[in-house]
């Protein structure tokens, strides 16, 4: 009997390693998903980067501006390289709360946080957590510079610049 005890301990003893063991691999694989999306994205970036440089040195040197067609087919593709450059890296290295104050200026009207977040992601802020949404609504109605117009939705205070520079002249 004593020895089927002992079986058993050595058995659970075991069970206790294995589980262990698992959920050490599962952290170091979410570490890994989380570093090879994070690679991805800048392996993308620099593509992109890759495509306008070429395509500015094609448009520079040894090119046949004498063909018609040739110089406006390179000009469209480069914009275009540009403006995909531009959009992925728009606020890049911003806040939250910076980043939307600029995407909501340029919006010109209020914004659900859902918005916010994806047009925040698609132009370079990196959010990490289970709920990036309602971390940008809370960090916004943390911020003077914006205003909860319904639920999770914001909008610019006022234009502050503008605010400033009225207050100034009339003064």
């Amino acid at each position: 009997m004593q020895e089927l005890k002992d079986i058993i301990t050595g058995l659970e003893q075991r069970i206790q390693v294995y589980k262990s063991k698992l959920q050490d691999l599962q952290k170091r694989r979410d570490k890994i998903d989380g570093d090879i999306k994070t690679i991805k994205k800048y392996l993308e970036l620099a593509e992109t980067l890759c495509r306008v440089e070429i395509a500015k040195a094609k448009g520079g040197k040894g090119f046949d501006q004498d063909s018609p067609g040739n110089e406006k087919g390179a000009t469209e593709e480069e914009d275009q390289s540009d403006i995909i450059l531009l959009e992925k890296t728009k606020y890049v290295g911003l806040s939250v709360p910076q980043a939307s104050y600029l995407l909501l200026k340029e919006l010109g009207r209020t914004a659900h946080a859902k918005e916010i977040y994806q047009k925040l992601t698609k132009g370079g802020v990196r959010m990490r957590g289970k709920t990036p949404i309602t971390s940008i609504a809370i960090s916004l109605s943390r911020d003077k510079r914006f205003k909860k117009v319904a639920p999770n939705t914001f909008d610019l205070v006022g234009d502050i610049e503008t605010d400033v520079l009225s207050n100034n002249n009339g003064s």
